[in-house]
């Protein structure tokens, strides 16, 4: 097993060709492995790991040991004490406060953590959510209106306003004090207001600026808590709302944003939130057995669900909610909401292949039309696109506007954002980054944009092939409870820090069998080069696999190692994420 810690592969090594479409490559990262497990006392195939994951020697500490003590002070963010100052007279002032969020899970857990925490200090407060088809995203003129009618005197934004200029000038004739937190990017023109947070403005000296809205407010809430001499442990209570953001968000899973995830998983599993109790048992969840991915896949499509086809209001009602007989009701809603999105998903990733297949096979960037569909899943359904063909995806459907309203998804090879910047003639509007953008387009533009996409779209056949990263080539005898133990000092894992992929070759399959009413299930035993035998899963269609290996006398397999409990007795098996 030597040469799997050896600090001599300098380069990455490409192994044989899986599918077409697909090519397995093996980190070639270098570091001292061995010095740095004894350091840490982790295996050699951690520490290579961590370093393949980008996470620096002097990283090491904080990436697997990181407290709470260890976050960032908030104080830092320009403008964070300015904006407490004024949240703090107008609370002693008994002004009239209103949170504005945002119709998602970073904007729903942004506004719960402020509205609480401003009535915990006595203010007179309440919020607004945009609608995402009426209103759009962000705070604007209309929500600006009616806070002025409600006789508001201090606007507080949260996941949203860094880009709200014509919002904020009508806030400023009105004689309303504005307050922006935010997180995303600072746009060239600047909006006006009493108070700007957000970590991404020039010369701000907050030293980790991938945080989620939830944080910004989080942190804030601190300064507020302190300034008043708040008890610590109350701001702790909104810890796992911070960390249920960060997930939903898909926000990057290190530095302080790991800190917050992992310990707010621990909080959560003991959650005093009415609402979000409700929410597990509504999902089948055991609060003990929460994760990440948990949060990622079952809650927070949960928690989108209400804002994406009714209103974000339903998760926020449940958040505040004390009554259990309600919040029940509210969680089964949000559940129902979240089970008629996937329906719909089902069928128009369905119907987006089936076009594109049809009409535009030979297209490098699929411009797909579904005028029917609502357009709070298109976004999701050109992911799906994406992921399927692995192509850059525009799906456009119609809305209340007039105009189609399209969402793109890409891939590392094409800039989507500077490619419609380029055809930002035929656009009404659009905005964005590299890998994902939004748009609104004139019917009679739509197939002129698909052909100037597609003629200017400087991919190569090479691009569409999908590169799979391998951590280790491992035999299965060092696939054990003692690295299956070990791996679990990396978790959470997610955005930047993905699950680890090992892989091994000339895998002989033994024996591959379904199993009955599990139609997507195929259970094996392995043999490895080294003779070593395991079972192992695989999650794909049964009929297909088993098709496909009774042509195959050994396979290339990438996998994680699995603990599998039966009769109370722990083991690991195989699971097998690809094999060729």
């Amino acid at each position: 097993m030597t040469d799997l810690y050896s600090t001599r592969r300098t380069t990455t090594k490409a192994l044989n060709n899986s599918t077409d479409n697909q090519k397995w490559y093996v980190y070639g990262k270098k570091a001292d492995f061995n010095s740095l497990a004894a350091r840490y006392g982790i295996s050699p195939v951690i520490a290579r790991i961590m370093i393949n994951r980008g996470i620096k020697e002097e990283e090491f500490g904080l990436f697997l040991n990181g407290t709470l003590n260890d976050l960032h002070d908030g104080r830092l963010m320009t403008d964070m004490e300015l904006a407490a100052d004024i949240i703090a007279e107008a609370i002693e002032e008994g002004r009239k406060i209103r949170v504005v969020g945002d119709y998602d899970i970073d904007g729903v857990c942004s506004t719960y953590i402020l509205i609480s925490a401003f009535k915990r200090l006595g203010a007179d407060v309440s919020y607004d959510i945009p609608n995402r088809v009426k209103d759009g995203y962000g705070i604007n003129t209309t929500i600006i209106n009616r806070a002025h009618e409600d006789g508001i005197e201090l606007i507080v934004t949260c996941d949203n306003g860094i880009a709200a200029v014509e919002a904020c000038e009508l806030a400023a004739q009105y004689g309303m004090m504005m307050v922006i937190t935010d997180h995303h990017e600072v746009p060239d023109e600047y909006p006006i207001a009493d108070a700007i947070v957000d970590p991404h403005q020039p010369g701000d000296q907050y030293p980790f600026q991938e945080i989620c809205g939830a944080m910004v407010a989080f942190k804030l809430v601190r300064v507020l808590y302190e300034n008043a001499s708040v008890p610590l442990y109350e701001w702790r209570e909104f810890l796992e709302f911070a960390a249920i953001a960060t997930v939903g968000d898909i926000m990057t899973l290190r530095d302080e944003n790991r800190i917050v995830v992992k310990e707010g998983l621990k909080a959560l599993k003991e959650t005093k939130n009415t609402g979000l109790k409700a929410l597990m048992e509504s999902c089948l969840l055991s609060p003990g057995k929460i994760n990440a991915y948990a949060i990622g896949f079952i809650l927070g499509p949960c928690l989108n669900a209400g804002g994406r086809l009714e209103t974000a209001g339903i998760a926020m009602e449940l958040f505040l909610s004390k009554d259990p007989v309600q919040a029940e009701k509210l969680a089964d809603h949000l559940k129902e909401l979240n089970d008629e999105r996937k329906v719909l998903t089902e069928k128009y990733v369905a119907e987006a292949i089936r076009q594109v297949d049809d009409r535009f096979p030979e297209d490098d960037v699929k411009v797909v039309y579904l005028p029917e569909c609502h357009e709070s899943v298109a976004g999701i359904i050109a992911g799906r696109i994406k992921d399927h063909y692995n192509h850059p995806v525009i799906v456009f459907t119609d809305s209340e506007s007039g105009l189609l309203k399209g969402s793109a998804r890409s891939i590392e090879k094409y800039n989507i954002y500077e490619h419609l910047f380029e055809q930002r003639s035929l656009l009404d509007k659009f905005g964005g980054h590299k890998l994902a953008a939004g748009m609104s387009v004139k019917q009679e533009n739509l197939d002129v944009l698909r052909k100037k996409l597609n003629e200017n779209s400087g991919l190569t056949s090479e691009d569409f092939i999908e590169k799979v990263w391998i951590d280790v080539p491992l035999p299965f005898e060092y696939a054990n409870l003692d690295l299956f133990e070990q791996l679990e000092k990396l978790e959470p894992f997610g955005q930047g820090n993905e699950k680890p992929v090992f892989a091994q070759k000339d895998v002989t399959v033994l024996s591959a069998r379904s199993i009955p009413n599990y139609k997507n299930l195929v259970k094996f035993k392995l043999r490895d080069a080294s003779y070593f035998t395991a079972g192992g899963i695989l999650f794909s269609d049964a009929d297909e696999t088993l098709s496909a290996l009774a042509k195959r006398d050994k396979i290339d397999i990438l996998y994680y190692p699995k603990l599998d409990l039966f009769n109370g007795r722990k083991s690991i098996e195989i699971q097998i994420k690809s094999w060729k």
